[in-house]
């Protein structure tokens, strides 16, 4: 759900942990629990690996010390901000398979955009670099709901005023919910690079949002591992 998925796709040359995104079911987390045993992942941070935490929004951080796999950090979630369910995501995913017979489940690249929009300057471009690949491989067939996700998603200035000038129809049932289409429609750059700068912050301050008591539930969960830390060296 993160940047090996950006790899797959083409949109980022180098992820130096594995995000995941997992049903967080009873039967689930037994298996899951197997496959961090195997990896020899122990917790790196707050919070626990707890469904309840996850079912929050919370990311749950371990790190693996297994051969083949030493230092490899591994990020678990089960909720994404904006994002359908699991079952949702799961039925839209991308599977990927290698020579080897190994199958590789991604998010979806319009779920993955949606996905990268945080207040991390460095996710932006490699959400235009998503769309950018998206539009390159489909545009000699486009379908409907591909035309509405380039002309929704797309960063690049001129892209976007070569998909309105290519789908006008669709264009104009997407400006309403996207009103900087009107600027590509007329070809005007300038305007266009500053409303998309705007479209950035705004989305940013949304994630700023969402994050805030997740970040407050952060400082109690750290707060109650200390004391607990404490209570056992006191014990002891």
């Amino acid at each position: 759900m993160g940047g090996q998925a950006c790899v797959f796709y083409g949109a980022a040359q180098v992820s130096k942990d594995v995000d995941f995104l997992i049903l967080a079911e009873e039967a689930n987390f037994k298996k899951l629990h197997a496959a961090l045993d195997t990896l020899a992942a122990t917790r790196i941070a707050v919070p626990a690996f707890d469904p309840d935490v996850l079912a929050r929004g919370h990311a749950v951080h371990f790190r693996c010390s297994a051969p083949g796999v030493g230092g490899l950090r591994i990020d678990i979630m089960s909720r994404l901000r904006d994002l359908a369910c699991f079952d949702e995501l799961w039925m839209r995913r991308t599977v990927i398979g290698d020579a080897d017979g190994n199958e590789f489940h991604l998010l979806s690249v319009p779920d993955l955009v949606q996905a990268k929009k945080t207040q991390r300057a460095k996710d932006w471009p490699v959400i235009e670099a998503l769309v950018s690949i998206h539009f390159r491989e489909n545009a000699a067939t486009p379908q409907a709901q591909w035309v509405d996700f380039w002309l929704s998603e797309a960063r690049s200035p001129e892209l976007l005023v070569d998909l309105t000038a290519r789908f006008p129809a669709q264009t104009a049932g997407v400006l309403v919910s996207r009103p900087l289409l009107a600027l590509a429609l007329a070809g005007n750059l300038p305007d266009l690079r500053a409303a998309l700068d705007a479209e950035v912050r705004a989305e940013q301050d949304k994630d700023r949002l969402y994050w805030e008591p997740l970040k407050r539930e952060m400082d109690a969960f750290r707060r109650a591992e200390r004391e607990e830390e404490a209570r056992h060296g006191a014990g002891n």
